[in-house]
């Protein structure tokens, strides 16, 4: 099939705002594709080529920009071979020769949706949740039996392909098996404790950990899975020590590791992730930064998968395989007094808020439902927008990734704190391609760079030491909730103020 076929679906979909819909143009499509193109089609329109990275980010993409070919001639194997090519080519020049032949043959709208794909930012309507629904749409089964299967696959694209070709018979080989990762299962987000108790009633209520979210295996060996279903064993000797020392033969545990101060206290997210870089010297980073894992969930236990009990029996099953000191802080109430005690705890200690959890769930993969939600303290800075840079797939032409300043007292200026286009709707778009134009004070072919006037409500998880910007600091997990026109810039909140937030 054409590749531009695919692009016009995406179009679609992301036009169509009922779900049942974006379902009904999934299957339909779904349904045209050869069973060597489904897979490939199916990663595309979840956001997830077949490859993963490949190593091209947002300058490559300029780099490599060639006219848009007149007419279609681009198929989905095509762009799948080339793409592999792609990831595996040597060195950042033969990338760009790879990547630049490769849009050299697409239109206009191919060339954006491979550049909002490359660069995760494909905004389409049909990621991983309805995507899931289109494919049982088209295959002619139940939507909760492909949720499923996707959970023990780590992903919807290998079901995608096998319950296409296959039916329902295809899905027999999608069960929980120990070292093959199953997808995460994840949280919504709630206001506030009152919020979640009157949603869930009685709730079990978890310590949030701020740390490397992973899975652990064990039959005799064991294997350690990072969230994106990566094998990072060895970079966790002591988690592996430590879960080879359970009491049970064969085991799959969900957790969250974190490095601790000597005092006990949660280092910020960054220190912890030095565990997990390339080139370790795992022994000497081990002295330096020992890593404690904290469970909160068990999926296998003696051969036997729990995927299907309520989640305090799971948690049960839990407290009673695990030294105590390895389980997640813990409390069942529907008291919000309580529950609002609790999450103060976990905020004096350093974590950045608590888990809230229908006891009678099961666990199933995804951000469906309110059967988990997270609780977090709101940090917001008031920041001045220094620049905007032209966005790209469907955000091309609207002004978009967000420079982030704060006023700096001893110069006059602002320090850069670093960029973000998360949580900006089509309306904010709108406006700010609009208004920045008539404020910019110069340009360049990707970004307009702009008076120091404008103040935006910016949320963030944490300050985190960068060695980017001058200042030394940047907004972890920065996102926009509001403009501020009430606010001048001589307003905004300090480089001072930004500090005091920082981890010592």
């Amino acid at each position: 099939m054409l590749f531009s076929a695919l692009v016009e679906l995406s179009r679609d979909v992301a036009a169509t705002s009922r779900r049942l819909g974006k379902v009904d143009l999934l299957a339909g499509f779904l349904r045209r594709l050869q069973p060597d193109e489904v897979e490939i089609a199916a990663g595309y329109l979840a956001g997830e080529p077949r490859q993963g990275k490949i190593g091209v980010a947002h300058r490559s993409l300029r780099e490599a920009l060639a006219p848009p070919a007149a007419t279609p001639s681009l198929d989905l194997l095509e762009v799948d071979r080339r793409l592999t090519a792609i990831a595996a080519a040597q060195g950042r020049t033969e990338k760009l020769d790879g990547l630049r032949e490769l849009l050299s043959r697409a239109t206009d709208g191919e060339q954006q949706f491979l550049s909002g794909l490359l660069t995760g930012e494909l905004r389409q309507g049909a990621l991983e949740g309805i995507l899931a629904e289109g494919v049982a749409k088209a295959a002619g089964v139940s939507a909760e039996r492909v949720r499923r299967a996707a959970m023990m696959a780590g992903g919807i694209v290998p079901v995608a392909g096998a319950v296409l070709e296959r039916g329902a018979a295809g899905l027999d080989r999608f069960q929980v098996r120990l070292f093959h990762p199953v997808q995460p299962m994840l949280a919504q987000t709630a206001e506030d404790v009152g919020e979640a108790l009157s949603g869930l009633g009685e709730a079990a209520l978890e310590f949030k950990l701020d740390g490397a979210r992973v899975q652990a295996h064990k039959s005799g060996d064991v294997v350690v899975f990072s969230r994106g279903q990566n094998d990072v064993t060895g970079a966790v000797p002591e988690v592996v020590e430590l879960v080879r020392a359970m009491p049970v033969n064969e085991l799959i545990l969900d957790g969250e590791v974190l490095s601790l101060t000597a005092e006990g206290r949660p280092q910020p997210f960054q220190v912890t992730m030095r565990r997990f870089g390339r080139r370790l010297d795992v022994d000497r980073v081990r002295r330096e930064l020992p890593l404690t894992p904290f469970w909160f969930d068990i999926l296998l236990a003696g051969g036997r998968s729990l995927l299907d009990e309520a989640q305090s029996a799971r948690f049960a099953e839990l407290v009673r395989v695990s030294p105590p000191g390895l389980v997640v802080p813990h409390i069942v109430t529907s008291d919000p007094a309580r529950a609002g005690e609790f999450l103060q705890s976990a905020l004096d200690l350093g974590h950045e808020g608590i888990m809230a959890k229908s006891p009678q769930s099961a666990y199933e993969a995804g951000a469906r439902g309110q059967s988990w939600l997270k609780i977090k303290q709101a940090r917001t800075l008031d920041l001045v927008i220094l620049a905007a840079e032209w966005g790209s797939g469907r955000r091309r032409g609207w002004l978009s990734n967000l420079h982030l300043g704060a006023r700096d007292p001893g110069t006059g200026g602002f320090a850069m704190l670093g960029k973000t286009f998360k949580g900006l709707t089509d309306d904010m778009l709108a406006w700010q391609t609009e208004e920045f134009q008539k404020i910019a004070i110069g340009r360049d072919e990707y970004t307009v760079y702009l008076e120091p006037r404008i103040v935006a409500e910016i949320a963030f998880n944490e300050v985190q030491a960068s060695p980017t910007y001058p200042s030394g600091l940047a907004l972890r997990f920065a996102r926009v909730k509001r403009y501020r026109p009430d606010k001048q810039a001589a307003e905004a909140d300090t480089i001072d103020t930004v500090r005091r937030l920082a981890p010592p």
